[in-house]
C-alpha cells in the first residue's frame, strides 16, 4: 500500500514499487522524491514512512526490508542506498541467494533534521539522531549521536553542531 500525502512532490521519473506481500509506503506533507529515487519492497515486511518536508534526491534506492522510518525535514542527498536488510552467507553448500536473509538489526531509522550527504550507504540497525550531519561517501551502522557531524569509513565523528 502506498500512502502519498497530497502536498507532496513526486518526480514521474520516480519508481515506487507497491507491495505485493503489504508493506506499506508513507510519503508525508511538503516531501520531495526526486527522479530516479527507487522505493522497492523487497528483502523483508518493514514499513517505510517519510516524514514531513523531507527532500530524497536523485538516484537514491529505498529497500524495505526491516523497515525505513526518515522523520521530518531529513534531507538526503544524491545516490544513497538505505539497505535495512542483510543476505545470510554462511552454508558455502548453499547459493546466497538460497540462504534468504538474517534477523533484523531494527531497520532504519532516521529522526529529524538530519542531513545526509551524498554516496552515502544506511545498513539495518543505524539509528540517526536528530539533527547529525553524515559527510559524502559515508557508511552508517549503529547509532549516530545527535547534532553530531560525522564523515569517512569508517565513520569518525569530525564536530558538532552548535
Amino acid at each position: 500500500m502506498i500512502e502519498i500525502h497530497q502536498s507532496a512532490l513526486i518526480s514521474s521519473l520516480a519508481d515506487i514499487e507497491d507491495s505485493v506481500r503489504g508493506t506499506k509506503i508513507i510519503i508525508g506533507a511538503g516531501c520531495m522524491i526526486d527522479s530516479f529515487v527507487k522505493i522497492k519492497p523487497a528483502g523483508g515486511m518493514g514499513n517505510i514512512t517519510i516524514g514531513d518536508n523531507t527532500y530524497i534526491n536523485s538516484g537514491c534506492v529505498l529497500y524495505t526490508g526491516n523497515g525505513i522510518s526518515i522523520g521530518n525535514n531529513v534531507a538526503i542527498a544524491a545516490n544513497c542506498t538505505l539497505a535495512p536488510v542483510n543476505h545470510e552467507h554462511k552454508n558455502k553448500d548453499l547459493l546466497i541467494r538460497e540462504q534468504g536473509f538474517k534477523m533484523s538489526k531494527g531497520g532504519i531509522i532516521i529522526e529529524d533534521d538530519v542531513w545526509i550527504g551524498a554516496n552515502c550507504v544506511i545498513l539495518d540497525g543505524a539509528i540517526l539522531r536528530k539533527g547529525c550531519v553524515i559527510g559524502a561517501g559515508s557508511i552508517i551502522r549503529g547509532e549516530i549521536q545527535q547534532f553530531s557531524i560525522n564523515a569517512g569509513n569508517p565513520l569518525n565523528v569530525i564536530g558538532w553542531r552548535k
